[in-house]
C-alpha cells in the first residue's frame, strides 16, 4: 500500500521552510596578492579506486606539449607537473567569462599550487603525482586549490550564488507524494510536513531527537522538496541533494537555517559537497541578503556512537547554535 505524504494546510503554514534555488556561483577574481586558506578537506587521495576509471575513460591530458606521453607520467619532473597544473588552474578557474586569462596571476598561482602538492596530494597504492597530467583528475585538484583560494579572502570579494530566475525560491508547502517506504509520523508542533520517510533506523531516531529539542523550530527532510545544490566533481557538474533543513532560534532577530548532512563513509565526492556548501553555497546565499541566514553541519560521528545518539544530536545542535548566538 502507498501513502501519500504531504505538506498540512493551512494548520501547520507557520512550519514553513523556504529555500533558494541555486544554479551556480559567481566568484569576483582578486587583482591583489593571492592566498590559500587549505584545511583537511583541500587533500586529495589519488587511490587506485578513485585512478582507475578515469584512466580508462581516457578523459584526456592537460598541457599543450606533444611530446608528453602516458608511459612517462611517472617519471615526469616534478616542475613539469607544476606549470602543467598552474596552467589548466588559470585556464579553467581564474578567468572571467569570454576574457583572456590572466596570466599576471601565473606567478601566486604556481606559489599556491606547489603549496597544495607538496602539503595535499596523497598518492596512495601504485599511484604518483604525474596522474594529474589527466584532465579529469587535474581538474579535482584545482577545484580544491580555487575553493581554498575563495575561503582566504572571505569577507572581500564576497561569492553570490546565482538563482533560478525562474523559479527563485522552493518551499515546504508544495510537498506532495506518494512511498511504500517506511515512514515516521512526524510533531504537529515541528514539522510541515506530516510524515517522513526514512531510510534507515538513526534517521527516525534523528527526527525524534531534532522535534523534542527546544530550539528547533522547525525541520524537515530533504526529500521531494527540491532542494539541490550543484557542485564539481572532477571535470563534471553534479547535483548534491543535503538530508535536512533545520530552522533554530539563535536568540537573533530571525532564525538560522541549518543545513544538516549526515555522513557515513566519506569519500572525496563528501569532501567536495562540503568544500562547495562552505564556500560558495552559504556565503554566496547569505551574501545576497534575501533568503535569511544560513549554516551547514555534517554529522559524521552518528553512526559510531548509536547507545548515546540522542545525547550526539542534541550536543551538537545546541554546539552549532552557541555558534551562531
Amino acid at each position: 500500500a502507498r501513502t501519500i505524504v504531504k505538506a498540512v494546510r493551512p494548520d501547520r503554514d507557520h512550519l514553513e521552510i523556504r529555500f533558494p534555488r541555486v544554479t551556480g556561483y559567481r566568484i569576483e577574481l582578486p587583482e591583489e596578492r593571492l592566498s590559500a586558506r587549505f584545511n583537511s578537506d583541500s587533500t586529495l587521495v589519488l587511490s587506485p579506486e578513485l585512478v582507475g576509471p578515469t584512466i580508462t575513460r581516457n578523459s584526456g591530458i592537460i598541457g599543450q606539449e606533444a611530446d608528453i606521453t602516458l608511459e612517462h607520467l611517472d617519471t615526469m619532473r616534478k616542475s613539469a607537473l607544476l606549470y602543467n597544473l598552474t596552467e589548466q588552474l588559470l585556464i579553467t578557474k581564474w578567468r572571467d567569462p569570454g576574457e583572456e586569462p590572466r596570466f599576471g596571476l601565473f606567478p601566486q598561482l604556481k606559489r599556491i599550487t606547489r603549496q597544495w602538492l607538496d602539503d595535499y596530494l596523497i598518492c596512495e597504492g601504485d599511484t604518483y603525482p604525474g596522474l594529474l597530467m589527466y584532465k579529469e583528475l587535474a581538474d579535482m585538484a584545482c577545484e580544491r586549490i580555487t575553493v581554498a583560494i575563495s575561503a582566504s579572502f572571505e569577507g572581500e570579494k564576497p561569492v553570490k550564488a546565482i538563482i533560478d530566475a525562474y523559479n527563485p525560491e522552493g518551499s515546504t508547502a508544495h510537498v506532495l507524494f506518494s512511498t511504500s517506504k517506511p515512514f515516521y509520523v512526524t510533531d504537529a508542533r515541528k514539522c510541515h510536513i506530516d510524515k517522513v520517510v526514512y531510510d534507515s533506523d538513526w534517521e527516525a531516531e534523528f527526527c525524534r531527537v531534532v522535534e523534542s529539542h527546544d530550539r528547533v523550530i522547525s525541520y524537515v527532510k530533504n526529500h521531494s522538496l527540491g532542494f539541490e545544490v550543484p557542485y564539481r566533481y572532477g571535470s563534471t557538474q553534479r547535483i548534491y541533494i543535503p538530508d535536512f533543513i533545520l530552522k533554530v532560534d539563535v536568540d537573533a532577530d530571525e532564525p538560522l537555517n541549518l543545513i544538516v548532512e549526515i555522513k557515513g563513509y566519506r569519500g572525496e565526492d563528501a569532501k567536495d559537497k562540503k568544500n562547495t556548501m562552505d564556500a560558495y553555497w552559504i556565503p554566496g546565499v547569505n551574501n545576497t541578503k534575501k533568503y535569511g541566514r544560513w549554516a551547514f553541519a555534517e554529522f559524521t560521528d552518528v553512526f559510531s556512537l548509536e547507545e548515546n545518539l540522542t545525547d550526539l544530536i542534541d550536543a551538537k545542535i545546541t554546539a552549532i547554535i552557541g555558534r551562531y548566538q
